[in-house]
């Protein structure tokens, strides 16, 4: 148990120093870009550290697992040269029952990865593209809400707020439909209730529509119905499908009441089920890669093997990640089960590596 906690804290201290060496690369190639991208339209440096400071972590969290293999690397790298394992195995541990420290350690970071730093990092992208599009002039166009969606869009005569039931796939054709629009000053111009309402090249088009003239002394007396009415639109299909964002953007206790909503209001969420499966199996990923480290670098090593298997560890690591990405596009098109497609590559990694410290132990 002793042995046990100090390689746990070792594995700690190790993960802690890598994090940091990472979020420091992170953080100045950020703030390169940030000051290329938007040098010109924002005044000092305290916005762009600010955009800086929302933007690292969302990639930080993406590059958790090579932090994890690196910083296994380095330490049993570390227990290797200072022949601690050596000594471990000569008191009677097995190379396996040596990595229940470290292993523990692993899943407990990834369940805190999900648990903690995932909405940290939903809430920080979230601000960064807010901050974003304040920037540049642009707002999100759609949002989901109990009631249905809500789509907002700009215009020469004023901006349009519409609210409705359901949509397709796209949000191109919406159903239950009712629209507020407004003058350029911001004063309620029209409400306009509609049975559908379908999204073509500049226009929407408004089926059974009834509007009322909110301008009127009583606009129930003057409302107007109409078979079919077209309102001029600044939006297009992408706008739309790019205002959901990423599903990383919200946070792993509120994505599973996101895809209800999602599903409710029409449109597919293969792509928010597989991310949400994926999360959950973080822990087991991080922990196969520390399984990778160990089945490379346990050894006593000389040389320049030592190289070799500090690439090959590196090697296999990004492999198995690039399996899960590869694994996640089939899952969100909709190939294989969400399910599958998260939880496949790292039990897949997990169990080889357990296979190869196994055949070392026995050799």
């Amino acid at each position: 148990m002793i042995l046990d906690r100090y390689l746990a804290r070792r594995f700690l201290k190790t993960f802690a120093g890598t994090l940091a060496i990472f979020f420091g690369i992170l953080a100045l190639v950020d703030i390169v870009e940030e000051i290329q991208r938007f040098g010109d339209n924002v005044d000092g440096l305290w916005p762009i550290l600010g955009l800086t400071l929302l933007n690292v972590p969302s990639g930080l969290y993406a590059i958790l697992p090579l932090v994890t293999i690196i910083a296994a690397l380095a330490m049993f790298l570390g227990l290797a040269r200072s022949s601690e394992l050596v000594v471990t195995r000569g008191s009677g541990r097995s190379a396996l029952r040596a990595l229940l420290g470290p292993s523990v350690v692993a899943v407990l970071l990834g369940a805190f990865a999900v648990a903690a730093f995932n909405p940290i990092v939903a809430a920080t992208s979230r601000e960064y593209e807010s901050r974003v599009g304040r920037i540049n002039g642009e707002e999100s166009a759609l949002a989901l809400s109990e009631d249905g969606l809500w789509l907002r869009q700009g215009g020469v005569a004023g901006p349009t707020v519409i609210r409705a039931e359901r949509s397709n796939l796209d949000g191109t054709s919406l159903r239950g439909v009712m629209l507020l629009t407004y003058y350029a000053g911001g004063r309620p111009r029209q409400r306009i209730e509609a049975r559908t309402a379908q999204l073509s090249e500049g226009r929407w088009t408004l089926s059974e529509a009834k509007v009322w003239p909110l301008g009127a002394t009583n606009p129930e007396a003057e409302a107007e119905l109409h078979a079919t009415w077209t309102l001029p639109s600044s939006l297009t299909p992408d706008q739309i499908r790019d205002s959901f964002g990423t599903p990383s953007s919200i946070p792993i206790w509120e994505l599973p009441r996101f895809i209800e909503r999602l599903e409710e209001a029409g449109f597919a969420a293969q792509r928010h089920r597989v991310f949400f499966q994926t999360e959950l199996a973080q822990p087991a990923f991080l922990l196969s890669m520390v399984l990778i480290a160990a089945g490379f670098t346990m050894q006593h090593q000389r040389g320049r093997r030592t190289g070799m298997m500090i690439l090959g560890a590196i090697l296999t690591g990004f492999g198995i990640y690039f399996l899960r990405n590869l694994a996640q596009i089939l899952g969100e098109a909709g190939q294989v089960a969400p399910a599958l497609a998260a939880w496949a590559p790292p039990l897949a990694a997990i169990f080889l590596s357990l296979g190869l410290l196994l055949h070392l132990e026995e050799g």
